[in-house]
Parts: structure tokens; C-alpha cells; sequence
């Protein structure tokens, strides 16, 4: 998918963060009056609140147990626990995560990623809504359009939206052998720009960009166990748990 995402009205999410472990850059956040989660990994304006730094939680201390390197960051789950446009929404991430045997965490940092879980967020090259679907995708993964709404309405509803992403990301992950940073540069870039590549991340920068804000954000979202377990089963198999068949949901 390509999605060179600036977002129209200022509901861009940015996490520049670094993937390799001890190097964490900082992350800063806050949420708008509207409920649109806001992140950074700098200090954009005064709105802004620095709420983890460099392997080291603002106020807080890793949980006893917690896997060396991993990153947990308390105050991060505060704000999207604060986050309106979050709540509004996370019961259709959990419906879609299950229907699609995808973990919540990931689709969730993917939504942050895209959209700020803005529902009408619009990117100059026509992607939509909270997974910022291009209509081709949409159609490939079965959103129509209907005799009262377009197709780019329909996206505009969060329950078409997410179920219509969810299933699109779960195919990445089973078309790319649950490798998950090869599915995350497929969503942003496109399966044939990864495949073009030889199966490895494309050299584009927002491609690459795009794949460190999420992997780092969903590894933030994880509580300390289901990290530990998840790095354990990566390392043995490859393939995330929950992944397998895909189910399919109704849009």
C-alpha cells in the first residue's frame, strides 16, 4: 500500500523510533481536544509531554521479569487510555484482531501509526480512514460500494475500515511467511515493492520510517510477559502467535 502519509488537519502520528535495542530514541505525546492521539520522538511544541526516554520510563520502573532490552513505557498506555477517538474505537480492534487472528497490539499500533485513529483522516493520495485503505486494496479485500454510500464513504466507517485492514495485514503476514516487519513495508510500500526488493524491507526512507514507528510503538503497547513470550516464539518458529488460517469477517 502506498502511504506516503501527511495527514490532512494534523492528525499525523510520528514515532521515528530506533529498532535495535539499547539505542531507544525518546517518545513524546499528547492527546487533542477531539481525542486524536498525537506521537512524536521529539518535543514538536509545548503540547507535547516526554513520557519515555532511552530505555528508561518517565516515573516508572520495568516490572521484575521483564525480558533485558525490552522497552515498557506506563504513561504511553495512559494516553491512549485518555485518547476518546481510541475508546471510541477499540472494541472494533479487538473484534478484528480476533476474526483475524492478528495480535491487539499490533493492529492497534498500526492504527496509531497511520491515522491517530482518526476515522476521516484523508492522505493527499486518497488513502482512508483509520487504516488509511486505498480504494483498490478496500476492493480487494471486500469493501463495495452500495447504493447509498461511495466506496470511499465506506471507509470513512470504523468497522468497515478496521475489519477491511486487519484482513489486509493478515494476509501480509501469511503471504510473507509471519515475518512482521516484511508485512508492516508491505502495507506501507506495496507487496511488489517488498518482493522487488528480494523479500527485504525497500530502501525507501518513509518505508523504513514506517517500519521502525510501528515495531517500536507495538513493542511499547506490550505488557512485559506477553513480550517475553512473544520474543521467545518469534525466535524458535519465525511466525508470531495467533497467526494460522485466516477467518474471514463480515464488512
Amino acid at each position: 500500500m502506498h502511504t506516503a502519509r501527511r495527514w490532512l488537519q494534523g492528525t499525523a502520528v510520528a514515532l521515528v523510533l530506533s529498532l535495535s535495542a539499547p539505542a531507544w530514541a525518546e517518545i513524546w505525546g499528547f492527546v487533542d481536544k477531539r481525542g486524536v492521539s498525537h506521537f512524536a520522538d521529539h518535543q514538536v511544541d509545548r503540547r507535547y509531554e516526554l513520557f519515555y526516554r532511552g530505555g528508561q520510563q518517565r516515573a516508572a520502573r520495568k516490572p521484575p521479569g521483564m525480558a533485558p532490552g525490552a522497552a515498557y513505557a506506563p504513561q504511553l498506555q495512559a494516553r491512549f487510555a485518555v485518547s476518546t477517538s481510541y475508546k471510541a474505537v477499540r472494541h472494533l480492534i479487538r473484534e478484528a484482531a480476533t476474526a483475524y487472528g492478528l495480535e491487539y497490539e499490533l493492529l492497534k499500533a498500526v492504527i496509531a501509526t497511520e491515522s491517530g485513529f482518526n476515522a476521516h483522516a484523508v492522505s493527499p493520495k486518497g488513502a482512508v480512514g483509520l487504516m488509511q485503505l486505498m480504494p483498490d486494496t478496500a476492493r480487494r479485500f471486500g469493501v463495495k460500494a452500495d447504493t447509498h454510500q461511495t466506496l470511499q464513504e465506506r471507509l470513512t466507517d470504523p468497522r468497515t475500515n478496521i475489519l477491511a485492514g486487519a484482513s489486509y495485514l493478515a494476509w501480509l503476514l501469511k503471504y510473507f511467511d509471519g515475518e512482521t516487519e516484511l508485512a508492516l513495508a508491505a502495507y506501507n510500500a506495496g507487496e511488489g515493492a517488498v518482493m522487488r526488493a528480494g523479500r527485504r524491507i525497500p530502501n525507501y526512507r518513509e518505508t523504513r520510517d514506517y517500519v521502525r514507528k510501528v515495531t517500536q510503538l507495538h513493542q511499547n503497547l506490550l505488557p512485559p510477559r506477553t513480550l517475553s513470550r512473544q520474543r521467545t516464539a518469534t525466535s524458535s518458529t519465525g511466525i508470531l502467535p495467533g497467526q494460522g488460517a485466516l477467518p474471514t469477517a463480515k464488512l
